[in-house]
């Protein structure tokens, strides 16, 4: 992997191991990227108000293409949260409805929902997911088991945060389908990760991410909505694409992307960061380091006297591997790890458990994986930070 990992910008003296929280961006892509900024800056109102919308237009076709949707149906936002809030805001709730989601969710979404949901008197169901997990029936069955007359949509993530778990989404959008529920689905560490394809995928809404696991910078997400349900939500900020004096064929469109004077540099690498990918055979390398990564995770466990979470197949693992670990001080142990041992990884807690969890993308080798155990190994023997 070390030719891939040229191509990155990555700190050599840091082993990086949590490409899953911010992902990292390639160099002909982050040139590609500042290409854009300095394109804005040379023309300013030509690139703003001429050549963006042209240009945008081109990314969001890319990207449907990749993701298996018309270009039409989705729109750039600068993170998921951003995209889940313009959804969850104008959702129509009323007193007494409730959206089921699972106990495993970005908290993020946790905090909006309950926000939202409280503000209008309804209830954000966290469905417990027992872990470790066995099966996908045992996760369809618990999950729905929150299920009641009161349900007007399901929340869920495709690969949870802090748990790295692929949650069998798939299935639960069908079921949720047949029962005359909107989904809406979390994929924020899906694009360029997992396959998707939302021509298939029974889900109403769908967002994510591409600055993570798609290669693109910072900043660069996309919210997806079916067409029948577009009309139904605001943009968050009103500018000149609310009631334009020239609107396009696509409300949706004007509506969401036209927000005034903001950079947007990265939507425009989409294509960039899709030839990259074609360049080095990206599903092939994404098949190798996931096979790595899932033949790594009971070592895992096992160097940080931990829990696996889940059985270790393609069903519930992608390219991250998260345990649950008996640690007394989770900022101590994350401190440690970069300080002392210049180990990038996150170390959190989500409930009343504390959890760590590796990413290997492209440019990660098993030598780094082998650092990180000797660390964990050498942690648990002379500190007390992991029981």
């Amino acid at each position: 992997m070390e030719k891939i990992r040229s191509k990155f910008l990555l700190n050599p003296e840091v082993t990086h191991l949590n490409h899953g929280s911010f992902g990292a961006c390639p160099k002909p892509i982050f040139e590609d990227y500042q290409k854009w900024q300095l394109e804005l800056e040379k023309n300013t109102v030509n690139f703003f108000v001429k050549q963006g919308p042209q240009l945008l237009r081109q990314s969001r076709a890319a990207l449907g293409e990749f993701i298996g949707c018309n270009e039409d149906d989705v729109v750039f936002t600068m993170n998921p949260s951003y995209a889940l809030n313009i959804i969850i805001k104008s959702f129509p709730l009323k007193a007494g409805d409730e959206i089921l989601g699972t106990d495993l969710e970005y908290g993020a979404m946790d905090r909006t929902w309950n926000y939202y949901c409280g503000k209008v008197g309804a209830k954000y169901v966290q469905q417990k997911i027992s872990l470790p997990t066995f099966s996908k029936e045992q996760i369809i069955e618990e999950f729905f088991a929150g299920l009641t007359k009161n349900t007007k949509a399901i929340f869920i993530s495709h690969i949870t945060s802090t748990t790295a778990l692929r949650l069998p989404v798939e299935e639960i959008c069908a079921i949720a389908k047949e029962k005359g529920l909107i989904t809406i689905v979390d994929g924020a560490h899906i694009p360029g990760h997992i396959s998707l394809d939302l021509a298939t995928l029974q889900a109403d809404i769908y967002t994510g991410a591409c600055h993570k696991w798609l290669l693109t910078p910072k900043g660069c997400s996309f919210l997806y909505v079916k067409r029948e349900l577009q009309d139904l939500f605001d943009p968050l900020i009103i500018s000149w694409g609310y009631e334009s004096d020239a609107p396009t064929h696509s409300r949706f469109i004007d509506y969401h992307q036209l927000q005034g004077t903001r950079d947007f540099a990265a939507f425009l690498t989409i294509p960039k960061a899709l030839e990259f990918r074609k360049n080095f055979d990206w599903k092939t390398v994404s098949a190798e380091q996931r096979k790595t990564s899932q033949a790594n995770y009971q070592r895992f466990a096992e160097a940080a006297n931990g829990m696996i979470l889940c059985p270790i197949s393609d069903d519930f693992l992608g390219q991250m591997c998260s345990i649950r670990i008996n640690c007394p001080d989770f900022e101590k142990l994350g401190a440690t790890l970069y300080n002392e041992y210049k180990i990038e990884i996150p170390v959190f807690p989500h409930g009343d458990f504390v959890y760590t969890r590796y990413s290997f993308q492209g440019y990660n080798t098993q030598a780094e994986l082998d650092t990180l155990f000797a660390a964990l190994s050498e942690i648990r023997s002379t500190t007390n930070l992991l029981g």
